[in-house]
C-alpha cells in the first residue's frame, strides 16, 4: 500500500518561493506516474504538474508553466514541486497523487485526477497580495 505525506506549504506574499514536498513509502512497483494537484475553494481539483519515475517526461498545467518545476528524487522516494512567482490564484490545497505504470515511447503522465489510485492529505498554500 503506497501513502503519501506532504509537506512545505505555508503562506507566503505574492512574488515569493516555496517547495512541496512528497514522501512516499510502501512502493512496491518499479515505475510510478506521480503528479501534483490543487484544489481551491469552490473549484475542481486540477493537475498542475506530473513526472514519470523512470524519465524525464514532464507535464504542466499552462497556468503554472514556466513557474513551477516537478521533480523527484527516486532514491529518497520524494516528489517535489518548486513554486515561484507565486500569485494569489496559486492558493489552495495541494495533493501529491500517484499511480503504478509503466510508459513506453516517452509517454506522458496524464493530469487527469481520475487517473491516480494513491493519495496524499494534502498541504495548505496560501498567498496574499
Amino acid at each position: 500500500q503506497v501513502q503519501l505525506v506532504e509537506s512545505g506549504g505555508g503562506s507566503v506574499q505574492a512574488g515569493g518561493s516555496l517547495r512541496l514536498s512528497c514522501a512516499a513509502s510502501g512502493y512496491t512497483y518499479a515505475s510510478y506516474c506521480m503528479g501534483w494537484f490543487r484544489q481551491a475553494p469552490g473549484k475542481e481539483r486540477e493537475g498542475v504538474a506530473t513526472i514519470y519515475t523512470r524519465a524525464a517526461s514532464t507535464y504542466y498545467a499552462d497556468s503554472v508553466e514556466g513557474r513551477f518545476t516537478i521533480s523527484r528524487d527516486n532514491a529518497k522516494n520524494t516528489l517535489y514541486l518548486q513554486m515561484n512567482s507565486l500569485k494569489p490564484g496559486d492558493t489552495a490545497m495541494y495533493y501529491c497523487a500517484a499511480k503504478p505504470v509503466i510508459l513506453l515511447g516517452g509517454g506522458m503522465c496524464s493530469a487527469n485526477q481520475g487517473y491516480y489510485g494513491y493519495w496524499g492529505q494534502g498541504t495548505q498554500v496560501t498567498v496574499s497580495s
